[in-house]
C-alpha cells in the first residue's frame, strides 16, 4: 500500500477522510456499522508540534501523556499514515462506528478504554487530522491490520507513529 499520499490510500479502498473534529461533533454518524480497519492521516508535511499534556481521557485514572522526547522518537518521516486501527472480527462485535466513537470520546477527554493510538491526542491541532476507513467483508480486521503494519515496518523500519504494538 502507498502510505505516503491520500490518493494512494484511496486506491487501496479507503473511504471517509473526515477530520477528527468532525467525527467528534457528529458522533461518527456517517461511519459504517461493519468490521474494518481505519487510518489516521495527516494532510500537512513534516513533523507536528506536540502538546506537553495529552487531551486524551484518563482511563482507569491513567494519564495518557508521554514525554515529548518519546513522541519525537516515534515520529516517522515520509508517510501520511500516523495510525492503523481495527474494528470487529471473529472475536469482537465492534464496528468501525463503535470503535471510532470510542476513539473520538477518548480524544475528547472522556475516560474511555481506547488506549491504542493515544499519541494522536498529544499532537497540537489533532482535530485537523483525517480518519479514513475500509469496511471488510470476509476478511479478519486483525489480520489486515497486522499485514499493513508489517508493510509499513518493511518500508520505514518501524511502526506508524501512534501504533505501539504489532
Amino acid at each position: 500500500m502507498n502510505f505516503e499520499n491520500i490518493d494512494g490510500i484511496k486506491r487501496h479502498g479507503f473511504q471517509g477522510f473526515v477530520k477528527l473534529s468532525s467525527l467528534q461533533d457528529s458522533s461518527c454518524s456517517d461511519v459504517p456499522r461493519t468490521p474494518g480497519i481505519y487510518l489516521v492521516v495527516q494532510i500537512s508535511d513534516g513533523s507536528p508540534k506536540y502538546l506537553s499534556t495529552s487531551i486524551g481521557g484518563h482511563f482507569k485514572k491513567k494519564d495518557p501523556t508521554v514525554p515529548i522526547s518519546e513522541l519525537q522518537a516515534n515520529w516517522v518521516d515520509g508517510p501520511v499514515v500516523l495510525y492503523i486501527g481495527k474494528a470487529g472480527g471473529s472475536c469482537s462485535s465492534a464496528t468501525l462506528r463503535s470503535r471510532l466513537l470510542q476513539y473520538m470520546q477518548f480524544g475528547s477527554g472522556k475516560p474511555i478504554g481506547h488506549w491504542g493510538g493515544r499519541y494522536i491526542w498529544q499532537i497540537a491541532g489533532s482535530g485537523d487530522l483525517l480518519v479514513c476507513w475500509k469496511a471488510l467483508e470476509g476478511e479478519e480486521p486483525k489480520i489486515v491490520e497486522s499485514q499493513l503494519n508489517e508493510e509499513f515496518i518493511e518500508r520505514y523500519g518501524k511502526l506508524p507513529f501512534a501504533n505501539l504494538q504489532r
